[in-house]
């Protein structure tokens, strides 16, 4: 199965009509079957908050969530924290997805790695430290230091080494040079599950990190030639996963619904799981 989402479901106004409000969880499953969200990055959310994602949406909608930046390392440039600390990241993290889990309803833990996190054989033994860590949870990785792919063989080794552990690498479009961003390595690492995350490619706003960087970096809007060779990708992944998870996270300039939109409409997707949507009658 294919399926298409956003990163969170707030920031989205083409699905409500381009109205000037956030928009619900429950509009937003409407549209789309998964979406990806980064508050767990934040702060471990509450089970009672879970219940309260479940509650708004269909039976089979599934979540994405990003690890908790403890949990991957992205306090090493401010705060280290100590080793017990860290794994009870993990512990605290795992038990307050267990309702999602229970319910079929967790697609897979993203742990997007920082720049920082370089192909070190510390951070070689780290990966299998979450693997013990998470159990057998579905788990999906996402490296943004170019170290990881130096060359191809060293690429071939790491994804061998994520298969090996039982870890999705996510396929990702990005901009991407010899000290920056990652290239896209279109591998299948794990048989259940193939993820794709597109956050544009503006170039200019990628690399120059200023001080509206957060704003810009995926201020892209995807054209009809490039969506048409990502629906290419696509089909070639499902070929060899049994699901396909595309996330479109190009939101700076609210581009991320309607180029997901058209994906969809390229592929001719229809899911049966969507929320029932809300009838304009005026």
């Amino acid at each position: 199965m294919i399926t298409i989402g956003l990163t969170t479901w707030t920031e989205h106004p083409a699905l409500i009509g381009g109205e000037d409000r956030p928009v619900t969880l429950s509009e937003y499953a409407g549209n789309f079957p998964v979406v990806e969200l980064d508050t767990p990055f934040y702060g471990i959310p509450r089970e009672s908050t879970v219940a309260k994602w479940q509650a708004a949406v269909p039976d089979g909608f599934q979540y994405i969530l990003k690890a908790n930046q403890v949990m991957t390392h992205h306090d090493d440039r401010k705060e280290p924290v100590e080793e017990t600390a860290r794994n009870m990241a993990f512990d605290e993290f795992c038990q307050a997805i267990q309702p999602l889990v229970q319910a079929k309803q967790l697609q897979t833990v993203l742990f997007q790695f920082p720049p920082y996190f370089n192909r070190t054989t510390v951070n070689i033994q780290y990966l299998r430290d979450v693997r013990v860590l998470m159990g057998d949870l579905p788990v999906a990785v996402e490296f943004r230091s170019p170290s990881w792919f130096e060359t191809p063989e060293m690429t071939a080794d790491v994804m061998q080494y994520l298969q090996s552990l039982r870890f999705t690498n996510v396929i990702t479009d990005e901009p991407h040079n010899l000290n920056n961003g990652i290239p896209l390595v279109e591998t299948v690492t794990t048989p259940d599950l193939a993820v794709v995350r597109l956050h544009g490619r503006n170039a200019e706003g990628w690399f120059n990190q200023g001080q509206n960087w957060r704003k810009t970096r995926t201020l892209y809007r995807y054209q009809e030639t490039e969506l048409q060779e990502l629906a290419a990708l696509t089909k070639r992944l499902a070929a060899a996963a049994k699901d396909v998870c595309v996330i479109f996270n190009n939101n700076s300039g609210r581009d991320a619904a309607p180029n997901a939109q058209r994906l969809q409409e390229i592929l001719g997707l229809h899911w049966q799981n969507l929320a029932p949507q809300q009838l304009d009658l005026f």
